[in-house]
């Protein structure tokens, strides 16, 4: 991705945001916002980000949502804001909103047994620890092993969940740290379109994700706005530019902040 590129469309969409009533900013959580840790429950963000996120809200032109694969109800107290911005959680299956209002998609009967015939899979295959439960989806996590251990865990994880996933229709799919099996709908694109619906071309929109999940949010803001990878080591994506985190985030946040007037 030629670094000269990725400085036009970032200069050119921070020029439109400057002259903006309303924007939107959409953000992944996980390897986005906050480093990837084996302990999820320590993904804390990068220092400057809930001041910064504090900043742009305040300015009240930009409506903040967080879409993220973990549940929504984990990431206000991860994020530290004083009052948390709307939540799309477990792939679009969660809505979590700032006065805590929650709904949730609700499984079929079918999906609903192919979850549990996996989870019980798993659990006979010892990898009870290793497993979290999400609406509409089962994920194994292996971050921080050692990479003999991750082949070991991957092989028995596929042979329970491979089956289970083909014969109901449901994705199986690897991400930074474990592999999951998920319903196909909804997923970060529908929540966006659904975000976005009623916006208007005028209103400038970005995205900002670091996983493969994050490749269905980032086909639906491509024509309508800026879309970004945040990664320290790139991958081929569809995404617009490339910002290494946490630097590179925390300018991209600050530049917003200064764009729609508001004080960091």
């Amino acid at each position: 991705m030629p670094a000269t590129a990725t400085h036009s469309r970032q200069t050119t969409f921070f020029v439109c945001l400057s002259q903006a009533r309303k924007s939107t900013l959409l953000l992944d959580y996980d390897g986005t916002l906050a480093p990837l840790r084996p302990e999820r429950n320590c993904a804390f963000p990068y220092a400057p980000v809930p001041q910064l996120l504090e900043g742009i809200a305040s300015a009240g032109c930009t409506r903040i949502v967080l879409i993220s694969g973990r549940p929504a109800r984990e990431i206000p107290p991860l994020l530290g804001l004083k009052k948390h911005p709307e939540i799309w959680g477990s792939h679009g299956m969660e809505r979590l909103l700032p006065n805590g209002e929650y709904k949730a998609v609700k499984l079929d009967a079918r999906l609903s047994a192919a979850f549990a015939t996996a989870s019980a899979g798993l659990e006979r295959e010892g990898l009870g620890s290793r497993m979290e439960w999400k609406p509409g989806s089962l994920a194994i996590h292996w971050r921080g092993l050692p990479q003999p251990e991750v082949g070991e865990i991957w092989t028995t994880a596929l042979r329970i969940l491979q089956p289970v996933a083909f014969s109901n229709g449901l994705l199986l799919s690897n991400f930074d740290g474990g592999v999951e099996m998920r319903v196909k709908n909804p997923n970060k694109g529908d929540a966006v379109q659904a975000i976005l619906k009623g916006n208007g071309s005028h209103v400038p929109v970005a995205y900002l994700g670091d996983d493969t999940t994050d490749e269905d949010a980032f086909a639906c803001v491509n024509p309508l706005g800026l879309t970004a990878l945040v990664r320290d080591v790139y991958r081929p994506t569809t995404a617009q530019i490339w910002l290494r985190p946490p630097e590179e985030l925390l300018a991209f946040l600050s530049q917003w902040l200064q764009a729609c007037g508001g004080e960091s």
